[in-house]
């Protein structure tokens, strides 16, 4: 199967792979968006399973996978939470980082240096898989789109988020975060590779996917914050959306 991995785009991350849990490195906007993802990812998993988050390991049973897993800010959690984690990524430097901070958290996580179509190809299936800010990463999205599809059991869960296209989010995402607050080194994102949430929907359509949600992440600057919202979806937002097939 073609690779829709995009080698400049795996360069830029396996130079920051170190970085990754430093809260105040380069991936502080990913710790500081963490929480506002996990409330979603968990609800959403909570939902389409039927499963009590007063629980001790609610998502037990459930196999997750988790795309462009970078070293781990969403594996961990959900490795807390019971599931079976497999994480993916492409940038090979980011796998050991992951590895040594799961054995140091006292978690098993099975961390592979990988893509998503290579894991398609093999025959792997998993309950839910997590697409996380990798979308506007790859070269054809709808390809990568169809490899998450393919990778999902019948009735299985994808959460997918990403930046839309708008002068808003190149203000915000790319001159605000790469050049204002420099939370992110220049060049890390491409405002033409971004994704309107339309267009999102119409892709995971396309892969064979049915959306079912979408919601807006929205940073409130006064407060400092991440949070969810229905209606702006107009910077960073995340999908839900199942395999009926």
């Amino acid at each position: 199967m073609n690779s829709t991995i995009d080698p400049a785009e795996v360069a830029k991350f396996e130079a920051m792979a170190a970085d990754w849990w430093n809260p105040h490195g380069k991936f502080k906007p990913l710790h500081m968006l963490n929480p506002c993802r996990l409330d979603y990812i968990t609800s959403q998993i909570a939902a389409e399973f039927d499963r009590d988050l007063s629980q001790p390991r609610p998502f037990e049973g459930l196999r997750l996978l988790d795309i462009g897993c970078g070293g781990g800010l969403l594996s961990e959690p959900m490795a807390r939470l019971g599931a079976e984690v497999v994480g993916a990524d492409a940038a090979e430097r980011n796998i050991p980082v992951a590895q040594v901070h799961a054995e140091q958290s006292g978690l098993e996580i099975d961390y592979r240096h990988t893509t998503a179509e290579d894991l398609a190809a093999a025959g792997e299936r998993f309950d839910v898989v997590l697409n996380m800010e990798v979308v506007e990463h790859v070269s054809d999205p709808l390809a990568y789109l169809t490899a998450c599809h393919d990778l999902l059991k019948t009735g299985g869960l994808m959460i997918c988020s990403t930046i839309n296209r708008n002068p808003k989010s190149y203000a915000m995402a790319i001159f605000g975060a790469e050049v204002v607050m420099r939370w992110l080194p220049r060049g890390t994102h491409e405002w033409a590779k971004f994704i309107t949430p339309d267009e999102l929907y119409a892709l995971i359509g396309q892969a064979g996917l049915d959306p079912v949600d979408r919601k807006g992440m929205v940073f409130n600057p006064i407060l400092w914050s991440w949070s969810l919202s229905e209606r702006d979806l107009s910077v960073n937002y995340v999908t839900a959306s199942i395999r009926r097939d």
